[in-house]
């Protein structure tokens, strides 16, 4: 079968005469010669193209240390870096230059100095770190850790970095998983810890590469060297030896085939890459040396003789069956080293073209595979996110008081209230879900945030709620438009309308568009700002600080005050941006946590704020008590409440309470769920959590409750209205984009509270509370999933 490959080895037909005396008899040659190492080994290149600072508490001098090891070994199995290739010279805020530290095969960057929020600081520079393949027989049976630490010193006058010593301030690891270690290319942020909010864009490329080092073959020279005659031992050294020969046999093949699928993977991967950015690649010198060796008269499975090739890729990809290896075991030992030589000079011209393709094209490929990976995130981490959908209702009445007529009956009420408690019953899904991912085995092709992936029962759940949209109520309560293809309509009628706008766009692309995200405070929501600024690094934001310290007042003076903030804010943009080019647009967006939500509509809702209502577009809302704090079900709270109000009786208080007028009716909170604080919203985003026992469940969902669905009082009569009003001005589309649906989600973040132990904070709830500003992971699966909506 494999006669006709002799003459592409360079093999003689005629056997030698050594080669008769090894049918004649066991020979045992004990000239043990050096050899070409027949191995392979991990290269993986990491280009750092700039680190770019968002929120560094500390001035001062930062580099970037970078190590790999595998992930079942120790510190002896390290990767080491091989090549370093500066693409740019170096800033002016740099000083000093890249090192590698041979203790620990470590690269460290050059430094460079941080002076501002926001700075940009271009590397631009690949680093190739080589992992040895030794114990995995070609292909790695392991996962690659590749860990990134953020070295600080602090800025001293005068003073060179090479006197300051940098300690490690953060640290962040992805892993690699095996399937990825074969090829692959990706985009890889680097954002470290929330203390140190920065975004590195790095990308990764890795291949498997045929080793160039020499080495004697140690445990057959040991066979060899032992066998001194032909005795009864010797004998059986020889057939040890036979064994390692045909063991050695089977190791040739499994490195055949992992250069092979290295192959294929870089082939199609550098053609992916090409067309993606419309670049091509120049493969002609490869596909000229190729034309000297036909590769196409290999065996290929089930086909025989190679097929003549068309283009220049087609005659480089030649296919081989992997996954059926029977070919591969047909062939002799030579023939194998052969063939293993020559695909690892293959990869390792494909891999230097793909590397200089890279330099040359080194912006494109990474915005490419940057876009690639925003794209499969929320794939990625739907395993913590529950998806549902439900409709909204038409109208929230009193259910069911009028028939509890006696006090036995009331108690089987309570007793069915504790039982179907929505809080709870999102508690027990959540938790059902957290049991489900514990027997999960996640294992797939992409690199592995090890902030998320190291411990994936500590990351939150997120049941994410899209609250389909209803017609609007006419004016009588109990006559609703109720089409069902109403809604169908009006997406059909929002893509036509799309289609227009992008065609009368089309000749303005030269416009600008105004983005600004009001955050209510400089300080509590700066780990959501950091997320937004990574989605649209064009956004400008404002950090309120209006109502520091002044949050005890009148809920009204507060939403003034952030009012007049946010108009001068806007004014001052306005006039930048059109003092610059044309201003196509202005999109208003707002981000609240706890009763900054409550500034933030009642300033919506003042007069100043009326010229400006027709730009809102995106509002996000962390844990807002919309409707104050009727029906809070925390005992403790409530107690806590009642001697605030007692002790300092102040107004904010009798406001969240419902408490500042007898009547129901005159008090803030109906007042404030009467004005049109939400309608002009295109998209609303409501967190909420049901184990913060700082603001009622219902109350940060807006939705309705079973105690005020029983409760026929004035009070549940006035709550049901408070309730109706603010679902009046979600339902349909926004004024200003009618045929646009809006859109509406109710997220439940279920928080790992273990790591709080038995604490007040946790008895009380204000550690789920507090996790909304100190957790930024489900801010991340959030806003990187409906990326649209941030943008």
């Amino acid at each position: 079968m494999l006669r006709h490959l002799g003459w592409l080895f360079g093999l003689s037909r005629r056997r030698s005469r050594r080669a008769k005396t090894l049918d004649a008899k066991p020979y045992i040659d004990n000239r043990v010669k050096p050899v070409l190492m027949v191995d392979t080994v991990q290269e993986v290149a990491i280009y750092i193209h700039r680190f770019h600072n968002l929120d560094l508490f500390q001035q001062g001098w930062y580099q970037i240390k970078i190590t790999m090891r595998w992930e079942d070994g120790d510190n002896t199995t390290r990767g080491i870096p091989s090549r370093v290739v500066q693409y740019e010279a170096l800033e002016s805020g740099s000083n000093g230059v890249w090192r590698i530290d041979d203790k620990d095969n470590s690269f460290f960057t050059q430094p460079f100095q941080i002076k501002y929020a926001r700075q940009d600081v271009r590397l631009c520079m690949m680093i190739s770190f080589t992992l040895p393949l030794q114990r995995y027989d070609g292909s790695a049976t392991s996962a690659a850790i590749l860990k990134f630490e953020l070295m600080y010193a602090p800025a001293m006058d005068n003073a060179s970095t090479k006197q300051l010593e940098a300690l490690p301030a953060a640290i962040h690891e992805f892993r690699i998983p095996p399937k990825a270690l074969t090829g692959l290319h990706s985009y890889c942020p680097v954002h470290f810890d929330t203390l140190h909010a920065v975004l590195v864009d790095v990308s990764v490329h890795i291949s498997v590469l045929k080793s160039a080092a020499y080495r004697r073959p140690p445990s057959l020279s040991r066979v060899v060297s032992n066998s001194k005659s032909v005795s009864g031992s010797s004998a059986q050294s020889f057939k040890k030896a036979l064994g390692l020969l045909a063991s050695a046999d089977k190791k040739m093949v499994l490195f055949v085939k992992a250069l092979l699928g290295a192959r294929d993977i870089l082939l199609e991967e550098m053609t992916r890459l090409s067309e993606a950015i419309g670049k091509s690649i120049d493969l002609s010198e490869f596909v000229s040396d190729m034309n000297n060796v036909p590769l196409s008269q290999l065996p290929v499975a089930g086909s025989g003789q190679g097929k003549e090739q068309n283009s220049p890729l087609e005659k480089l990809h030649i296919t081989f069956d992997v996954a059926n290896d029977d070919w591969l075991h047909e062939l002799s030992k030579d023939h194998l080293t052969r063939l293993f030589h020559l695909l690892g000079t293959q990869l390792h011209y494909l891999w230097n073209t793909f590397l200089g393709f890279h330099r040359d094209n080194n912006t494109k490929i990474l915005e490419y595979l940057r876009d690639i990976w925003r794209k499969d995130r929320r794939a990625e981490w739907s395993i913590w996110m529950v998806y549902s959908k439900v409709e909204m209702p038409h109208h929230f009445i009193n259910s069911g008081m009028s028939d509890i007529i006696n006090h036995s009956a009331h108690k089987r009420a309570s007793s069915v209230l504790k039982l179907t408690d929505p809080a709870q019953l999102a508690a027990n899904r959540a938790e059902l879900h957290r049991r489900s991912i514990a027997q999960m085995r996640i294992n797939n092709r992409s690199i592995q945030d090890m902030h998320i992936l190291g411990d994936p029962m500590r990351v939150p759940i997120i049941i994410i709620e899209r609250v389909l949209n209803a017609p609007r109520r006419t004016l009588s309560d109990n006559s609703y438009l109720r089409h069902v293809d109403m809604l169908d309509s009006g997406l059909l009628n929002a893509v036509n309308d799309e289609g227009e706008k992008t065609k009368a766009t089309s000749s303005q692309k030269s416009a600008r568009e105004l983005k600004i995200v009001v955050f209510g405070h400089h300080l509590d929501l700066r780990l959501v700002r950091n997320q937004w600024l990574m989605i649209d690094p064009k956004i400008e934001f404002l950090m309120s600080e209006a109502n520091e310290e002044k949050t005890h007042g009148d809920f009204r003076e507060m939403g003034q005050r952030l009012a007049q903030e946010v108009v001068s804010f806007l004014k001052r943009k306005k006039d930048r941006y059109a003092r610059q080019g044309h201003l196509k647009s202005i999109k208003l967006s707002f981000v609240g946590h706890s009763i900054g939500n409550v500034i933030i509509r009642t300033a919506i809702s003042d007069g100043l704020m009326e010229p400006f209502r027709k730009y809102l577009h995106t509002y996000l809302s962390l844990s807002g008590p919309h409707l104050g704090y009727l029906y809070s079900t925390n005992s403790l709270f409530n107690s806590g409440l009642w001697l605030l109000k007692k002790l300092k009786s102040t107004q904010v208080i009798h406001q969240l309470t419902l408490t500042d007028d007898p009547d129901l009716r005159q008090t803030f909170f109906y007042k404030l769920c009467k004005q049109k604080t939400l309608e002009h919203f295109k998209n609303i985003i409501l967190l909420s959590s049901p184990q913060d026992g700082y603001v009622p469940y219902h109350s940060a969902r807006i939705e309705s409750c079973q105690p005020a669905s029983f409760d026929s009082t004035k009070r549940g009569i006035a709550f049901l209205e408070m309730l109706n009003n603010c679902m009046d001005q979600l339902r349909g589309p926004a004024p200003e984009a009618p045929h646009q649906q809006r859109v509406f989600m109710r997220c439940d973040v279920n928080f790992d509270m273990t790591v709080y132990g038995r604490n007040l904070n946790s008895f009380i709830g204000r550690a789920a509370h507090i996790e909304f500003l100190e957790s930024d992971i489900f801010a991340r699966f959030i806003m990187w999933s409906f990326q649209d909506l941030f943008r």
